[in-house]
């Protein structure tokens, strides 16, 4: 028997692989991906560099060279935190019942393997994102775009981001499906060839950019319920940039991703990263609060909303490998490893030899985090 018995289902699993590329990954598009993480086990630490900002100074002459301070760089961690896989059948018999759709069939099968993997990845970054968020804007139970040719959803989202740093190269913008539909069908504008520039937007609904932000669109952005705290205020005084708020005398929990807006500050709407259940510390997304507050003024907490999520591509971070094989391998008789050249994503595919059937398996493993909440705003729909 072969040893690359794999070998001759590679057009099949690419054909499986691209089609799974263009179903509704936004996210998986948008965020950061690092897939050189090959020896780093299940729950095991990743380290990154956190590198505060410098202040400036003038430039004095003197005789010798500048003598700087030295800096303490800090850090932050990414787990593995995931190591999932599809698994499925075909005994001798079933082959030989489909024979003429097999190849068919069998591409099919790797197809929602990976797509349901996609879907798993998918969720949990959008989890991120909404558990990471610094402000919102928007109407909670409002689907924005809804009038041709206002483009205020758009800006006021982005003035979130850069009034919060965030560079301008590769901002993101991450749209339901419901917040899309309104786009495609009130912003013709957007998607006219003649004025958009590329025939795609027009023929095939693919999102474009828009003042720097690059949309796309994901389906598995759900509604957000909020919590039901009420009747929360700010135990002490808080200075601009807290991001630790000490509440006192409410009741019942607010929970992450719920928006929230400060008495005394109407031009924000800050997002919840912790919640609390009872009288207690939450904490919202750097850079913090943009307006002071004294003991005593009030929390509110928003209504329910269907988000969408603008954010600089480093912001968010996926980080994948192939699931981990013994050493020597274990009883598989083949493994190949396919990378979709789409999403960039590499999954591992692994045949098992039994007895009267084989077992295929497709897999991989990956972790989240958000490193840098400040470049991640929630457009409210």
């Amino acid at each position: 028997m072969s040893a690359n018995t794999l070998t001759g289902l590679i057009p099949i699993l690419y054909k499986a692989a691209n089609k799974v590329a263009r179903e509704q990954i936004g996210f998986i598009g948008g965020v950061y991906k690092d897939s050189d993480v090959e020896k780093v086990a299940k729950d095991q630490t990743i380290r990154y560099p956190i590198v505060a900002a410098r202040a400036a100074a003038d430039i004095t002459p003197a005789a010798t060279g500048p003598d700087p301070s030295g800096e303490t760089i800090s850090y932050g961690d990414i787990t593995i935190s995931k190591e999932r896989s599809v698994t499925f059948p075909w005994t001798g018999n079933e082959q030989a019942s489909v024979r003429p759709i097999y190849a068919d069939a069998l591409q099919q099968q790797f197809e929602q393997a990976m797509r349901t993997l996609c879907n798993e990845m998918e969720t949990d970054l959008f989890l991120a994102a909404k558990r990471g968020a610094s402000r919102a804007y928007g109407s909670a139970g409002v689907t924005p775009f809804a009038t041709a040719g206002d483009f205020t959803e758009f800006s006021n989202i982005r003035r979130i981001l850069i009034d919060n740093g965030a560079p301008t190269s590769d901002l993101q913008l991450v749209l339901n499906t419901i917040a899309s539909a309104n786009l495609l069908g009130k912003q013709s504008s957007l998607f006219k060839v003649n004025e958009a520039g590329a025939a795609e937007f027009l023929r095939d609904a693919v999102l474009g950019k828009v003042q720097q932000l690059n949309m796309r669109e994901s389906g598995q952005i759900v509604a957000h319920v909020k919590g039901t705290g009420a009747s929360y205020v700010f135990n002490g005084s808080h200075a601009i940039g807290a991001t630790s708020i000490v509440a006192k005398t409410g009741s019942n929990p607010i929970l992450y991703g719920d928006v929230v807006a400060f008495e005394d500050d109407t031009a924000n709407k800050y997002v919840v990263n912790t919640g609390i259940a009872a009288a207690g510390t939450m904490v919202i997304g750097g850079p913090g609060l943009r307006v002071a507050q004294t003991d005593g003024k009030t929390i509110t907490v928003g209504n329910n909303y269907t988000g969408n999520w603008a954010f600089d591509r480093y912001a968010i971070h996926l980080v994948t490998r192939v699931p981990l094989m013994p050493d020597g391998g274990d009883s598989a008789e083949d493994v190949v490893e396919i990378t979709d050249p789409f999403s960039d994503l590499t999954f591992q595919i692994a045949l098992y030899r039994q007895r009267r059937q084989v077992s295929y398996e497709v897999g991989i493993a990956w972790g989240t985090k958000v490193v840098k909440s400040d470049f991640i705003a929630a457009l409210l729909g």
